[in-house]
């Protein structure tokens, strides 16, 4: 499961979203490079989390999967990447049953019930047999997203990305396109998405909870305190978020020299067990970091770092949930290495 989009916890999964809000740009990028018929065979597509770029990457492979053939009268006539919901390959791949689709993603780990905290190298490896067989037209890889693989998982996916057989598509999602290899990146199309704008999240709110802003007050809220995030936006529908969420980001406005009784008081707000509340948090650590990330005016050195502070972060915070380990002192170590990427 991803932090892009729209997840489990409420709503919709970004591969049953059918409507797409902003981004139109970025669609007609994809419609294009489709109609010409040399489209690249790679694309990392890039942004903060829950902006919609796993939503894209589900509508690009539908269209893809029921229209193989780019030069056909309807494509060339598309306006759109929109496919009718009921349509077979739409319905299959909402089901995980479209068999040329193969979307790379961290799964549940049967022995603790929880989410493995990377994408498992063995299941990356399984791109070379999915794109090594012969079948009659597109083979159609996700991967949401590339930040959760490790360095095994990246040179696993490289071999795919160096030798692509033909029609072969893939669709790389990435919180912070900033910190992947070069080698993956020099390979990909690059494809970056930005926050949404407020009235876009609440549309978007509407159509994955059924809930109406126009009767709803906290959809609005919601959607106005997400920073263009719907996945932010989900989260936040839950009142005591909103709370949380202004907490951090006083603390995120005081840095490099956050106040220390601030920060001892969000660790006990995100004391215990509940999941929401670390999920929060680090969903604004790495929409801090991302911010960053995605920012074309960083030098190689500096981004290089705050590469190294997204992966020694979420590697902690993973080991805080795989573990149960206590919460406070992540929130000090978090807080110090942001200090760090402050002052650079």
């Amino acid at each position: 499961m991803s932090g892009d989009d729209i997840e489990e916890r409420e709503g919709k999964l970004p591969r049953e979203m059918t409507a797409l809000f902003g981004h139109l740009e970025a669609e007609r990028t994809l419609l294009d490079a489709y109609k010409s018929g040399r489209i690249s065979h790679a694309w990392l597509i890039g942004g903060p989390p829950g902006i919609g770029k796993a939503t894209l990457a589900f509508r690009m492979a539908r269209f893809v999967l029921a229209h193989p053939d780019p030069r056909a009268r309807e494509v060339q006539e598309a306006t759109s990447l929109a496919l009718d919901p009921a349509h077979l390959v739409a319905r299959r791949i909402a089901a995980q049953a479209q068999g040329n689709l193969l979307v790379l993603e961290r799964i549940i780990n049967e022995q603790t019930g929880k989410l493995y905290t990377v994408i498992r190298v063995d299941d990356v490896r399984r791109t070379v047999s999915f794109f090594g067989t012969t079948a009659e037209g597109w083979r159609v890889a996700i991967v949401d997203s590339v930040d959760d693989l490790q360095r095994e998982g990246a040179n696993a996916l490289l071999k795919v990305l160096e030798e692509p057989p033909q029609r072969s598509l893939l669709l790389l999602i990435s919180h912070a396109p900033g910190r992947e290899l070069p080698t993956i990146r020099s390979r990909c199309h690059r494809l970056l998405l930005r926050p949404l704008a407020i009235d876009d999240v609440v549309r978007a709110l509407s159509e994955a909870t059924g809930r109406d802003a126009s009767t709803d007050p906290d959809v609005r809220r919601a959607a106005e305190a997400s920073e263009g995030s719907v996945g932010r936006a989900l989260a936040l529908l839950d009142g005591s978020a909103l709370a949380l969420r202004e907490r951090i980001l006083e603390l995120f406005a005081q840095l490099p020299d956050p106040d220390e009784r601030g920060l001892h008081a969000l660790g006990e707000a995100i004391a215990g067990t509940d999941p929401k509340t670390l999920e929060t948090f680090m969903d604004l650590v790495n929409g801090w970091l991302s911010a960053r990330l995605t920012d074309a005016s960083q030098g190689k050195a500096r981004m290089a770092r705050l590469a190294e502070i997204w992966e020694r972060v979420n590697r902690a915070a993973g080991e805080v949930e795989t573990y149960n380990l206590e919460r406070k002192p992540l929130v000090f170590s978090v807080f110090g290495a942001l200090a760090e990427a402050a002052k650079d």
